[in-house]
């Protein structure tokens, strides 16, 4: 009889892994290991959990879930993906671990890892790792978890049968995976989330539910699925780009109006009724990527929402509006929030950082009052790409203004930072 760690629910932990089976050959090799992590968390009661890639060139944490989900994209490197380092089951305390590895566990509340090599293709492909917020009791637990990763191992390698070694990148492709899977990651979590409480409503209070109730829950589920079949089509054509470049995010010239028409119409419905656009007849060709715009507006009008302070279940008012100087086509995004103080603005597109949650005036970061600080940096990376910039000021009588600026296709050429 195996011996329970924590209680390790073997009955959800049997289900998610038949679940997976269905999975496997079926979607990208990612996006299987991606389910098996998280069933793996909440099997066990870890606080997160990773996959790391291995390749000759190093590795990249490539699934990053729960406390480790600022770990998604970090590179591994090179001597630590040796076969004497990599090719066995790895259990122990962080305390005993090397200071830089150490640290940043410590922080986010991790005192243990486990982790176990996953084999495909006769090779040691990855790795599976899991971190608790407290230690086991004894060796007993640590070999009961060992054998859940193990077990795990095989379902992970069965993802990655016939897949080749990541190849060294350069620093620039390097930069293109790490930005493609942060993004990835940032917008697929919300759509992701809804479809799965959906389900469970269905599938634990269906005789409950009357038929209206019902129907309505499968409106939003077909709504949420459309919505998120057309986010991975887009995720996926972003991470190809230009093919002629092959860069991740391309800079060509486009027309601005169908550009945010498209972002628009492509929002959650709960989101758009928040919106008010208010555009011009007419904008010049801008030069950058028409493709990620969705991305970008749709990240700052979902922080303008949250950073509204209003009675539920009242919707935001957030404008997004649009024009041109001479030498730069810019899109404003315009709420009446809790605003930002001029200290914070230039903090705010920081990774990882949370502003105050300040009621009015110095109001911070909305990204603080709902997310991890992780959407405006993906912003400005985003835009940056572009050759453009995007920047963050108080609005006039309370509330942020958002703006992005991208240079005019049709200008000759000038910097693409503001001038002091």
């Amino acid at each position: 009889m195996p011996i329970d760690y924590r209680g390790i629910d073997y009955r959800g932990l049997v289900t998610g892994l038949a679940g997976l089976t269905r999975l496997i050959g079926t979607v990208p090799e990612l996006v299987a290991v991606a389910s098996l992590v998280d069933t793996l968390r909440e099997a066990t009661g870890a606080i997160g959990g990773t996959f790391t890639e291995y390749s000759d060139g190093g590795g990249r944490v490539v699934v990053a879930q729960g406390a480790m989900a600022w770990a998604l994209g970090q590179p591994v490197a090179a001597d630590l993906v040796r076969p004497e380092v990599i090719d066995a089951p790895y259990s122990g305390l962080v305390e005993s671990m090397p200071a830089e590895a150490a640290g940043p566990l410590r922080v986010r509340g991790v005192a243990a890892v486990a982790g176990h090599p996953v084999r495909a293709g006769g090779r040691v492909a990855g790795a599976l790792h899991l971190f608790f917020a407290d230690a086991p009791r004894g060796e007993a637990e640590w070999t009961a978890l060992t054998e859940v990763l193990q077990t795990a191992a095989g379902f992970a390698a069965s993802c990655y049968t016939g897949r080749e070694a990541t190849p060294v990148r350069t620093t620039e492709e390097e930069d293109d995976r790490s930005l493609f899977l942060a993004v990835a990651g940032h917008e697929l979590r919300t759509p992701v989330t809804v479809i799965k409480g959906y389900a469970s409503l269905l599938a634990e209070r269906w005789d409950s539910l009357d038929d209206e109730q019902r129907r309505s829950a499968a409106r939003v589920l077909t709504q949420r699925a459309d919505e998120l079949a057309h986010l991975v089509d887009r995720l996926l054509g972003t991470s190809v780009g230009d093919p002629h470049s092959g860069a991740l995010v391309r800079t060509v010239p486009f027309d601005p109006l169908t550009a945010l028409m498209q972002a628009a119409n492509t929002m959650p419905a709960e989101m758009r009724r928040s919106v008010r656009l208010e555009l011009p007849n007419w904008l010049p060709p801008a030069s950058g990527d028409p493709d990620v715009i969705g991305t970008v507006v749709t990240e700052l009008v979902t922080n303008a929402i949250r950073a509204s302070d209003r009675a539920e279940p009242e919707p935001a008012s957030v404008d997004v509006t649009a024009g041109a100087d001479a030498d730069t086509v810019y899109i404003r995004v315009l709420d009446r929030g809790v605003g930002i103080s001029p200290a914070e603005a230039g903090r705010a597109f920081e990774r990882f950082w949370r502003g105050s949650r300040r009621p009015s005036g110095g109001g911070g970061d909305a990204e603080a009052r709902g997310g991890v600080g992780l959407g405006l940096y993906l912003v400005r990376r985003l835009v940056e790409r572009q050759n453009g910039w995007v920047s963050l000021r108080p609005r006039d009588g309370g509330g942020t203004i958002a703006e992005v600026r991208l240079a005019r296709a049709d200008a000759p050429p000038r910097p693409a930072t503001p001038q002091a």
